[in-house]
C-alpha cells in the first residue's frame, strides 16, 4: 500500500462475568496493528474487527479506539502503542489506580 505507515489501534471489549449477579465486569484492552493511509482508516479498520472479535464471542466492544503511528515498520522491538497521561499521582499510586489494581486476570508464563 503506497504511502501508507502502521498504526497500532488500543480497543476496549467487555466481557460479561459468569455469574451476572456478581456485578462484575472483565474488560479486555487490545492493541491490534494495521497499514493504512491514514489514522482515521486504521481506527475504523480497528472498530470494525474489534466489533467483530467482540460479538463472535458473545461480548460487547465498548467502541474506544485510540490510535498510535509508528515511526518505524512493525518490526521486533518496535514501539507499538504510546498513551501519555497527565496525573497528580505519585508513581505507585499511579500504577495501582490504572495498571495493578489486583483485579487484573494474569498469565504465567509456564516455562
Amino acid at each position: 500500500m503506497k504511502d501508507a505507515s502502521w498504526f497500532s489501534v488500543r480497543c476496549v471489549i467487555e466481557h460479561p462475568d459468569d455469574d451476572a449477579a456478581s456485578g462484575h465486569h472483565w474488560y479486555e484492552e487490545r492493541i491490534t496493528l494495521w497499514r493504512a493511509r491514514s489514522i482515521d482508516e486504521a481506527i475504523r479498520r480497528a472498530q470494525a474487527e474489534a466489533s467483530t472479535y467482540a460479538a463472535e464471542l458473545g461480548n460487547r466492544d465498548l467502541g474506544l479506539a485510540q490510535a498510535f503511528r509508528l515511526a518505524d515498520s512493525a518490526v521486533a522491538g518496535a514501539e507499538v502503542f504510546s498513551l501519555v497521561r497527565g496525573s497528580h499521582l505519585e508513581p505507585g499510586e499511579y500504577l495501582d489506580r490504572f495498571f495493578d489494581t489486583g483485579t487484573e486476570a494474569q498469565q504465567v508464563d509456564p516455562s
